[in-house]
């Protein structure tokens, strides 16, 4: 089994050979610690020949900036990868959870260097409803504060300068914080898109929650259905990694 590295502000695992890369952005302050938060889902992916790069990151208010810091991030691991096997390698699957999608839908390359995307559980909230207190804060001191982009602004970003047509929109049936309809359809007024769409069981926190409970609590807390759920997703990932992939050597 691959280990964990730290490269900058991504952290990595890399199998001896992998067959495909996967970038990989998490949600909101679960993407600090990724390495712990999605440790499940993660491992599972390397564990099928799968190189993973994870941004680590706490979010902030310019979105805009931290897609930029991720891609380049991101490639510089890609880079470091391809040094260490002295070979080629397929284009990326761009991963994202929550926030993460955002972030991989407003990189600079509008998505044309990448293989493909899976956004799980898209999220495009505004500042005060992702921020505790923040609401409470601007009308004390009489003022607005929204990300940036905005999530209006986020969404004809989308159609009008993110290039990549093939994308895996996943949304789970109790997930009460989806946002994925307003992705799907501002990929969808996009000439030639081929962007699919899957409902799996769970919830926001299904791609999540398996790293923490077993850091925290050992496997025993998992439960079987927690695990099935993030086995049927890791399976479903690693299936659009390796598509149209060449083999390396």
């Amino acid at each position: 089994m691959s280990t964990w590295r730290r490269l900058d502000d991504c952290w990595c695992l890399w199998p001896s050979r992998p067959s495909a890369v996967v970038d990989f952005i998490g949600g909101s302050y679960l993407a600090a610690t990724p390495q712990i938060s999605y440790r499940r889902l993660l491992e599972g992916l390397a564990s099928r020949n799968l190189a993973v790069h994870a941004w680590s990151y706490v979010p902030g208010l310019d979105h805009q900036l931290q897609a930029r810091q991720a891609w380049d991030s991101l490639r510089q691991c890609r880079r470091q990868l391809l040094n260490r096997l002295g070979t080629r390698l397929d284009p990326s699957l761009r991963l994202g959870h929550s926030l993460g999608c955002k972030l991989h839908l407003l990189a600079p390359d509008g998505g044309r260097s990448s293989k493909a995307m899976v956004a799980l559980s898209f999220n495009n909230f505004t500042a005060d409803q992702s921020i505790p207190l923040l609401g409470a804060v601007e009308t004390r001191l009489g003022l607005k504060t929204e990300f940036s982009p905005s999530p209006q602004e986020t969404l004809r970003l989308i159609e009008r300068h993110y290039h990549q047509p093939t994308n895996l929109v996943v949304r789970f049936k109790d997930d009460e914080l989806d946002q994925s309809s307003s992705l799907l359809t501002a990929l969808r007024s996009r000439p030639h898109d081929a962007s699919e769409t899957l409902q799996l069981a769970g919830d926001h926190l299904t791609p999540a929650s398996a790293g923490l409970r077993r850091q925290l609590l050992g496997d025993w807390a998992e439960g079987q259905q927690r695990l099935q759920q993030v086995e049927q997703l890791q399976q479903l990932i690693a299936s659009w990694a390796q598509m149209g992939t060449t083999a390396s050597g």
